[in-house]
């Protein structure tokens, strides 16, 4: 079959179908696909011929057959809960692949160097989705920073409230030590966004971190951040949950709104489309991300002093 081969750990989860949809787009092959869990359907309208494993073993040992033949696998996308990437980041290079991996690559940014050293040990790269920089509205806000005048410092809110059930805290997500927590989970992207369009972060507190929030202050090169994330919907402003949302996205930059709530749907194919091409992401460009929120995470909360989001003083709600 013309196009590469790929193998993809992680196929029944929330963001798979992306890549199912990135790989089949991008005119490659789905070989082989690994879950613990069955319910994997979705690979019917792409790539029924996927050979499929909930065993590991069994996945490990096909790969490992498959890359002795004349159509081996090229590549190894992973999509699975975010303490587990490290470990297949490193099980796809010393297969013999290059790595396609969701965001976070890491958890802790010492696993940035730790890679960086497979790679260089196996000759194969590792690649990350850092979609965000590839919006074109992004990109643009981007471009009028860059072309404004050097000494701007500008004043930044960011506000994203993504409700989630209670499912969400007994599942992995809801466990800081394999999700990272809320700022990892759900925000790793958005401070990526931040850092690409403003700079690096010279100052990082955080005013009020909890099960379903986070709350902080970040100082860029060239922006002042209050910023405010949450899975509860009970955050949600109330023009929004009168009109049933149970999403709320906003950027307001220098007193103006900025909007890029559309233009998601291609994301993830540009991402592959770009990789292929050898334009990616790498492992060192999701380094500041990965620092900051490991910063947040053991940060200790000051609580509401200084110049904090005026969602921090949102009461706190139990999920039990």
């Amino acid at each position: 079959m013309a196009g590469k081969n790929f193998a993809l750990i992680g196929v029944a989860g929330y963001i798979a179908p992306r890549h199912i949809k990135a790989i089949a787009d991008t005119g490659n092959n789905l070989m082989a696909a690994y879950d613990c869990f069955d319910s994997v359907g979705r690979l019917d309208s792409s790539f029924p011929e996927c050979y499929f494993f909930t065993a590991d073993r069994e996945f490990e040992s096909f790969c490992t057959q498959k890359m002795k033949t004349d159509n081996p696998l090229h590549w190894t996308s992973i999509c699975t809960p975010n303490h587990t990437h490290d470990a297949f980041i490193r099980y796809g290079l010393r297969l013999g692949t290059d790595v396609i991996c969701e965001k976070p690559l890491v958890l802790n940014p010492h696993g940035i160097d730790n890679l960086l050293e497979v790679e260089r040990e196996t000759g194969h790269k590792a690649y990350t989705i850092l979609q965000l920089r590839l919006h074109d509205s992004i990109v643009a806000l981007k471009n009028k920073v860059d072309e404004g005048p050097v000494d701007k410092i500008h004043d930044v809110d960011l506000t994203y409230i993504t409700s989630r059930g209670k499912w969400y805290y007994a599942s992995w997500k809801g466990d800081i030590r394999k999700s990272g927590g809320i700022a990892t989970n759900i925000g790793i992207h958005l401070y990526d966004m931040l850092q690409w369009i403003f700079g690096t972060v010279k100052k990082n507190v955080v005013h009020v971190m909890s099960f379903d929030r986070v709350a902080g202050y970040l100082e860029l090169e060239k922006a002042r951040v209050r910023y405010f994330l949450s899975i509860n919907s009970d955050c949600l402003p109330a023009e929004a949950a009168q009109r049933g949302q149970r999403t709320y996205r906003a950027i307001n930059i220098d007193g103006y709104e900025f909007e890029f709530s559309a233009g998601f749907t291609e994301l993830h194919t540009m991402s592959y489309r770009k990789i292929l091409a050898g334009e990616g992401f790498r492992i060192s460009d999701a380094r500041n991300s990965i620092q900051t929120v490991s910063d947040i995470r053991h940060a200790t909360p000051i609580g509401l002093k200084g110049d904090y989001h005026p969602l921090a003083g949102l009461p706190l709600s139990s999920y039990l």
